[in-house]
């Protein structure tokens, strides 16, 4: 009886450490590539999982325990981190853009229920899958581009804040919308209301008074272990409170952190709970990875890419205009809307929520997973490539006209013979690409030339 007692912890701790090694390094190898770790957590779920090599089961309990709290966790680690006076500045155009987002991914899924067999609670639940994004691979995108303390970082952040925000009411709605009985909408509305109520009164409060200061601070803003401990007991005091009211859990985590980044001890807290969080945040992603069918895939294929690639065209069209029509310039626009153009974490959240409640079916619950992975996936290398081609696009443009302008002066607007207005603009074409390909040339000589003071190779 001892031995298969130890051989049965020998072999959960074999699995634990493989999986541990397998997530690290597919992590490490999608860091090479520039690419977020997050994504190499997904594959590293995928490689394990039932669609993989089958080390872990979608079943296990502790898995997804654990990823459960890492959402708790995420959420409480935003609302920490928040800084509410920023969030107030661009709070207009961040819940203009935010609800055009909503708005535009409803007309979407409405549009896609019209031409198939989807059900309305399917259609809202899609809705909602499609308005949100990633906060982490946004943040991480525009960090590494530079971007994320500019304009188009700070406006992208108060739009992911808007949408995490939101997902508290999707949250309810999409568990209240499964179920052979009518769904209670009077309830549902009163719930969200209160959410909403709550939420503005307490960023009311917060915002305009002095930070929170608990009586016990000072005594324990130095021990690592109680702010480590009692952070996490708050977290999850108040999403099991939020739970028990009705609320989404993740509603609960959200106002505790709010609570705590409004106090003194934000900082110490936020530098204790960050390594705890990322934890849980691996096994969150791990998670997802397990979710996702292969052979779901594998047999849509061609379902599953376009589904994908009309999401992230369409989201990147969408959040541009938006962002332009709230009055911010051209650059930011494309920048903040590119980092914006995938589906969100909190997608597969809202997904299994709407599943395990019976709001949507098994082949739209593993099509929203697809895609929702597909969009993860390709986001950073989508940004990076429109982001290049946009910038030529534009600085070919510039030197076309002025090309033109050379050439022709105040004479083309007055040229009536066709064939010589293709002509000059051809030459004008021509003349633009010799100075584009100069200009690249400079660039790369200027790359290769060594700094002051050294020589190049073999001289």
């Amino acid at each position: 009886m001892e031995e298969a007692v130890v051989d049965a912890h020998g072999t959960g701790l074999t699995e634990i450490a493989f999986v541990i090694v397998v997530a690290v390094t597919v992590g490490l190898g999608l860091m090479r590539l520039r690419q977020p770790p997050l994504v190499g957590f997904i594959l590293a779920g995928v490689l394990l999982g039932p669609s993989g090599l089958e080390i872990i089961s979608t079943s296990n309990e502790n898995v997804t325990m654990l990823a459960e709290m890492g959402v708790l966790m995420l959420l409480f680690f935003i609302g920490m981190e928040l800084s509410l006076k920023a969030f107030v500045a661009s709070l207009k155009p961040a819940v203009q853009i935010a609800g055009g987002q909503l708005l535009a991914a409803m007309a979407i899924s409405f549009g896609l229920m019209l031409i198939s067999k989807a059900t309305l609670a399917e259609a809202i639940i899609l809705g909602f899958i499609i308005a949100l994004s990633s906060t982490v691979v946004a943040m991480k995108v525009l960090e590494d581009l530079g971007e994320l303390r500019a304009e188009p970082g700070r406006i992208a952040v108060a739009v992911l804040i808007a949408q995490d925000i939101a997902v508290v009411p999707m949250l309810i709605i999409a568990s209240s919308l499964g179920g052979e009985e009518a769904v209670g909408w009077g309830a549902l509305v009163i719930k969200i209301a209160i959410a909403v109520a709550v939420l503005a009164a307490l960023l009311w409060f917060l915002g305009r008074g002095p930070k929170l200061k608990p009586s016990f601070a000072s005594a324990v803003e130095n021990n690592v272990e109680i702010l480590a401990l009692g952070s996490l007991a708050f977290c999850f005091a108040a999403a099991s409170l939020s739970g028990l009211i009705g609320l989404s859990p993740a509603y609960g985590a959200f106002i505790a952190g709010l609570v705590v980044g409004s106090s003194t001890l934000r900082s110490p807290v936020i530098h204790v709970v960050e390594p705890i969080q990322a934890i849980l945040l691996v096994v969150f992603f791990l998670s997802i990875g397990l979710l996702i069918d292969l052979d779901y895939i594998v047999e849509n294929w061609i379902l599953v890419l376009i589904a994908s690639f009309f999401v992230i065209i369409a989201k990147t069209v969408v959040n541009v205009m938006l962002i332009r029509m709230a009055g911010l310039p051209h650059k930011t626009a494309v920048e903040a809307g590119l980092s914006m153009a995938q589906i969100g974490e909190f997608s597969f959240v809202l997904a299994a929520v709407a599943f395990a409640s019976g709001a949507i079916g098994g082949d739209v619950y593993r099509l929203a997973l697809a895609v929702t992975a597909v969009s993860l996936l390709v986001s950073p290398a989508w940004m990076i490539v429109m982001r290049h081609l946009e910038g030529e696009a534009r600085f070919g443009y510039a030197e076309f006209r002025h090309a033109l302008g050379e050439l022709y002066g105040d004479r083309v607007e007055r040229v009536e013979d066709f064939g010589y207005w293709l002509k000059t603009r051809r030459r004008a074409l021509r003349r633009a690409m010799r100075r584009r390909r100069a200009a690249r040339n400079t660039g790369s000589a200027a790359k290769a030339k060594p700094p002051a003071g050294q020589t190049s190779p073999g001289e």
